[in-house]
């Protein structure tokens, strides 16, 4: 459990870390660098261990679309996502991933609807209500919320169309190239919209953000994930990550000042909970 608690902790607190580095860095310039250095890291790790790093041609289509969808969509649509709403409710929104991923298991690969999935979904519905009507009542949506839930989407869509047309690859070198393709996709909407960054150093918060937001979130968190993965089952690990928005939520009070309303706290709790419900049961043998 070593390993869950320290993945929550690294993935929660690069929330905050995310939004103190974009007061300096532009949104796709950001996600060019983290992305580009996170996936040269798991690459390097994937040759030390003598991984092969190359897929079947068949398989390229696939690793692009996945590569597109829960990477680019998803690091790229959130970065704007907390510029226009608090970091915060970004984390809560993001992490109804686990309820699209039951929907679109449901609809891609025939994946059945028991009992404890139609709950959570139940309480997602509850929970997406609790954030989103209060707000809509004080005219204080933003539409930073609807890219947080669009992220959450694609996040789900490119893992379950992962699940339906796995890559025959170790999973190390799967997410070294997502994350590559990733960077690609940033990188084009960086020479787009962005131009090529200035080289102007950062104040020393800033850099201090994304040396985390790099070297911490990114490479250190991936090799954490698949290092536990080979010792603790897939189910336990996924259950774990339900703690990484309560880390960003109390990360983003602690860092950067942000005050959740009570409505927040109960619709974190509902979807964790509805999160918990949709995921596979932790094995116990």
């Amino acid at each position: 459990m070593g390993a869950v608690l320290l993945l929550a902790l690294l993935w929660g607190l690069n929330w905050p870390a995310v939004r103190i580095a974009l007061d300096e860095i532009a949104p796709w310039t950001l996600r060019t660098i983290g992305l580009s250095l996170g996936g040269a890291v798991l690459m390097g790790v994937a040759r030390m261990r003598g991984l092969p790093l190359l897929v079947p041609a068949r398989a390229v289509p696939v690793l692009v679309l996945t590569g597109l969808l829960s990477i680019a969509a998803f690091n790229i649509l959130l970065a704007f996502a907390q510029l226009a709403a608090p970091t915060s409710r970004a984390a809560i929104l993001t992490f109804t991933m686990p309820l699209w991923a039951a929907l679109f298991a449901r609809l891609l690969l025939g994946e059945r609807l028991d009992g404890r999935k139609r709950a959570g979904l139940v309480l997602g519905v509850l929970g997406l209500a609790a954030l989103g009507v209060p707000l809509v009542l004080a005219g204080a949506w933003s539409y930073g919320l609807l890219l947080a839930l669009g992220a959450g989407m694609a996040w789900a869509l490119g893992t379950v169309i992962g699940k339906r047309h796995p890559v025959p690859a170790s999973a190390l070198v799967i997410a070294g190239w997502q994350l590559l393709i990733g960077a690609a996709a940033a990188a084009a909407g960086m020479l787009a919209f962005e131009g090529l960054p200035a080289p102007v150093l950062p104040g020393p918060k800033v850099l201090a953000a994304l040396a985390y937001h790099v070297l911490l979130a990114q490479a250190l968190a991936y090799l954490v994930w698949f290092a536990a993965l080979a010792r603790v089952p897939a189910g336990t690990m996924s259950l774990g990550t339900l703690l990484v928005p309560v880390v960003g939520v109390l990360g983003s009070m602690l860092l950067i000042g942000e005050r959740p309303a009570v409505t927040d706290w109960l619709g974190l709790a509902l979807l964790v909970a509805a999160a918990a419900a949709v995921l596979p049961r932790p094995r116990l043998s």
